[in-house]
């Protein structure tokens, strides 16, 4: 069981498997050792890590990114001549689409997909909203029932970066075409141990050795458990200067989009994984 006690914060869960807010840092200032191993260790525990009322430069926010590891550079970042670690993202009346509007799991299209994101939110929305959803994948492959874990264990899923960057977002590939590469249905957490489905409805395009139909099938099973199971979800409210950490490696999310014509603000930074998602005979 994951643990409450940390000496250098304090923290209140979200919920009992999935989520905490973090008391008693300054993310401004640099951590000393024993504070990182601290919030390395309740980032294994929670996934997800809330940490209110930050002031953050951009130097600040990557040097956090940077105690998990190397910093990523987002496909889309390509065609933009902002800071290529840090990933803008922007919603107001003349938006078309809100990134991150359905369950996904970032940049799962790479070879070595991101293990953490870091987004630090410094506008909310007027009205509220703007919250977003969190799910645990550790906890689904749980609830799957032993017939349906055996069976997906050995399978192996596309992930398409063109399925979200083009087909939703309309954007222009670059030459050679977004990232697409493949993963185990059943992944293991490199550092928990524990087992993780590892299929999102934002990338994934089918599984492999699979007539289309059947592919379909199961995905859209598993998309609709993610979706449809309130016991999975733990759900952050941001406020303006909140940072949310979350493991890319077993956690899936979902931004709410239901403040247009409202607007919402804030930048992202990602770390690259060291080894790339794990099956269970790996």
């Amino acid at each position: 069981m994951p643990t409450r006690d940390y000496d250098s914060f304090r923290i209140r869960t979200l919920t009992p498997h999935l989520g905490a807010e973090v008391d008693g840092l300054d993310l401004s200032q640099p951590l000393n050792d024993s504070e990182i191993a601290d919030v390395r260790k309740a980032w294994a525990d929670w996934g997800v890590l809330v940490f209110r009322n930050q002031i953050l430069d951009r130097e600040a926010h990557k040097a956090f990114g940077r105690y998990f590891g190397e910093l990523h550079v987002h496909p889309m970042n390509y065609a933009r001549s902002q800071d290529p670690e840090i990933l803008i993202v922007k919603t107001d009346a003349n938006s078309p689409y809100t990134a991150g509007d359905a369950w996904h799991t970032d940049v799962s299209c790479d070879e070595f997909p991101p293990m953490a994101s870091a987004l630090y939110i410094t506008e909310t929305p007027e009205g509220g909203g703007g919250d977003t959803l969190y799910a645990d994948m550790c906890l689904a492959y749980e609830l799957l029932s032993p017939t349906m874990q055996e069976f997906l264990e050995g399978l192996t899923a596309v992930h398409d970066g063109a399925l979200p960057y083009v087909g939703a977002y309309k954007s222009t590939p670059p030459e050679g075409g977004y990232p697409r590469h493949e993963h185990p249905v059943i992944a293991v957490h490199p550092e928990t141990g524990r087992k993780v489905l590892y299929v999102n409805s934002g990338f994934t395009s089918h599984i492999k050795g699979m007539s289309r139909w059947e592919s379909r099938a199961i995905l859209d099973a598993l998309f609709e458990m993610i979706a449809t199971t309130p016991r999975l979800i733990a759900r952050v409210e941001w406020e303006p200067n909140t940072l949310t950490l979350w493991d890319n490696r077993c956690t899936q999310h979902h931004a709410v989009w239901d403040y247009h014509p409202n607007s919402r603000y804030g930048e992202r930074v990602s770390v690259v994984a060291d080894t790339r998602p794990a099956g269970v005979s790996a």
